[in-house]
């Protein structure tokens, strides 16, 4: 007597592995895992692992209000404007020689940070930082998607990569608040500089070197364009005044001749007919606006949970330690989602769940529903985010992984940076005027924070439709 053949069994052709065979990593292949994914790691726990420091970091280093944000945009100036730029350098030059170069620089950085004796120490080692994580983020991504073939191997190694990058970003603030309590501001940059030494010595055997078939010029008015507008972009949305003005036209025009000379050039830095691919342009979109949204959503909610709830920052820390715990399960479950619904439908859902969860900030009150919001928030964004990389990188020839993983990391990078500036601006004029009207300064603050929160949700719930509508109808068209 037969028996049916079980769906496993049914999955898997003649001679091919099934689905969950295939998913399957060797030692070494979960080993390299390892390694790519600690150094995107430490990179994302720099984003925010000084944020609860702030304070004592000014003291410590005589450092007044106007200049400590300085310990935030020397990092992001750097780590922002040169992504593409050392993207398309990896797939010329070797990825594994610029990751290399870029661990070794990030790591003398955090300790030349963690000595520093006066702000300007401090913060040149803040921008080296920077820019040795432009070297590792998108060299790191294109390592990855070229050690893990396209397809469910990929899909799991992007899930796990994407879960720690997030997960980095929001365990910044606990271990950052934790640790400056106890063992001082300097101990934050301390572990950074011990993980990256780690990596200087275990990476070099497990990383095999790896580029581009072709070996073009390096176009570099593009890259002088490229990474200039992008500087003068990050940087306008981190001043004031006429400045930000000057810096944002400045920002515009550079990005404008970018796009000019990219149009001409035989050998572009970016390919305009890799941005012509509607997987590539939109799933980019989607990338930039679940980075900056969520990043801006936790910075919104750092200020109620501290100025209007009173929470302390090792307790704001801890709150935000539950989000980590769903981020980091969404992240493991993503691949799978992905092989059910498509990347597409994936990141779309993604991106209405992250701005319907967010729009319910609106309405919520309390630490605790509060954390339940930003909990399914989260479930939505991992899921944005994992999609959205295995949206640009699939279907592309190794050649070109270093210019779309750029892109990639830029969204991220960029969003991560952008999205707090934009929101905080709103939060900030609307508790202003509330103050003004006559209201204390917690309900006004409350009230901004309830404004930028429906902002943030219009933009994602209108990113998910617009993205909706252009891949999901396009690939039923096709």
């Amino acid at each position: 007597m037969t028996t049916a053949p079980s769906r496993k069994d049914a999955e898997a052709a003649p001679g091919k592995p099934s689905l969950e065979h295939a998913a399957r990593f060797t030692t070494r292949a979960k080993l390299i895992l390892v390694v790519l994914c600690a150094a995107q790691f430490i990179i994302s726990l720099d984003f925010s692992i000084l944020n609860v420091a702030l304070p004592d970091l000014g003291r410590d280093l005589d450092m007044g209000q106007a200049d400590l944000q300085w310990a935030i945009t020397a990092f992001a100036l750097p780590s922002g404007g040169c992504l593409l730029l050392f993207g398309r350098m990896a797939d010329l030059y070797g990825r594994r020689r610029l990751f290399l170069g870029g661990i070794l620089l990030f790591t003398a950085a955090s300790a030349l940070a963690t000595f520093a004796w006066n702000p300007g120490m401090f913060i040149t080692g803040r921008a080296l930082q920077g820019l040795g994580a432009a070297a590792v983020v998108p060299t790191g991504m294109s390592l990855l998607t070229t050690t893990f073939p396209e397809g469910p191997q990929r899909n799991r190694a992007l899930g796990v990569s994407g879960s720690v990058l997030s997960l980095g970003f929001t365990v910044g603030m606990l271990i950052g608040g934790a640790m400056t309590d106890t063992l001082g501001w300097r101990s934050t940059m301390a572990l950074l500089a011990i993980v990256g030494a780690i990596l200087v010595v275990a990476a070099p055997g497990l990383l095999a070197e790896s580029r581009g078939a072709l070996h073009p010029r390096l176009d570099l008015p593009g890259a002088a364009t490229v990474t200039g507008g992008l500087f003068c972009l990050i940087y306008g949305l981190s001043a004031t005044g006429a400045v930000r003005v000057a810096a944002i036209l400045a920002a515009l025009l550079l990005l404008a001749a970018f796009v000019l000379i990219e149009s001409r050039a035989a050998q572009p830095l970016l390919s305009l007919t890799m941005l012509r691919r509607p997987t590539v342009a939109f799933g980019s979109l989607g990338g930039l606006v679940t980075f900056s949204m969520m990043s801006a959503f936790i910075f919104l909610l750092t200020l109620y949970l501290q100025d209007v709830v009173a929470l302390s920052p090792l307790q704001t820390g801890l709150f935000f330690g539950g989000q980590g715990v769903v981020l980091a399960v969404t992240g493991m479950a993503s691949s799978r989602v992905i092989r059910l619904l498509g990347e597409r439908r994936t990141l779309v859902a993604g991106l209405a769940v992250q701005g319907a969860c967010t729009a319910a900030m609106v309405a919520t009150e309390g630490a605790w529903p509060v954390l339940a919001v930003l909990c399914l928030a989260s479930v939505g964004h991992m899921s944005a985010v994992v999609s959205y990389g295995v949206t640009v990188t699939s279907g592309l020839p190794d050649s070109a992984q270093g210019l779309a993983t750029g892109l990639v990391t830029s969204a991220q990078q960029i969003g991560i940076t952008v999205g707090i500036p934009i929101l905080s601006a709103v939060c900030v004029a609307h508790a202003s005027a509330l103050r003004a009207a006559g209201q204390a300064s917690a309900p006004a603050l409350l009230g901004g924070v309830r404004l930028a929160a429906g902002v943030d949700a219009a933009l994602v719930l209108m990113v998910s439709l617009l993205i909706g509508y252009a891949l999901l109808r396009r690939k039923a068209r096709a």
